[in-house]
């Protein structure tokens, strides 16, 4: 009985080989989200400062969007915002941002007046309230939203020319016509 103690290491380590193996060449861009399908969870945000609406939930109804998550600290956020100021420019869908986690609630204001503001409407959410509601695990992170408020994708990472024309204009033309 004594041996198959000194087994237990040895089980332990092949098991969680196994599970670290199974894992091995899964894109970590592609976490599955389980709001896939489910209506955009009820928020509310006040303006970024120097605008006079909000953005909500409700904002998203009747049309298909582009919800984004960045913030002014963001690396990656600032590596995509000339290519969402280049789909504002096409008019290829209305893109509504939320301004996630600035600790001065000015940087992300005056960021959007440096680089361009691609975006609908801004929402300030520097306590994760919409962030969490998404559930956000980092920024940036896009959302495309369909008309009746139902999330149909999501996007971990900055937005590419590559991602945008293999997979998210495809998906927002089709959903344009339904």
């Amino acid at each position: 009985m004594q041996r198959w103690i000194y087994l237990v290491p040895l089980i332990v380590v092949l098991v969680l080989g196994g599970l670290f193996w199974s894992q091995l060449g899964k894109d970590p861009h592609r976490i599955d989200s389980v709001l896939i399908n489910q209506a955009v969870p009820p928020f509310d945000l006040p303006p970024i400062e120097g605008r006079q609406r909000g953005f909500s939930s409700a904002d998203l109804l009747g049309q298909v969007s582009l919800v984004n998550v960045f913030g002014s600290w963001c690396i990656a956020c600032r590596a995509e915002h000339g290519f969402l100021v280049r789909i504002k420019a096409n008019r290829e869908v209305p893109i509504f941002g939320i301004d996630w986690r600035e600790k001065d609630r000015t940087a992300g204001p005056a960021w959007l007046a440096r680089h361009g503001d691609p975006y609908t409407l801004v929402g300030d959410d520097p306590d994760s309230k919409a962030a969490i509601a998404f559930g956000v695990t980092g920024a940036p992170e896009s959302f495309i939203v369909d008309r009746q408020g139902i999330i149909r994708y999501k996007h971990i990472g900055p937005l590419t020319p590559e991602v945008w024309t293999e997979t998210i204009k495809p998906l927002i033309e089709k959903l344009k016509q339904s």
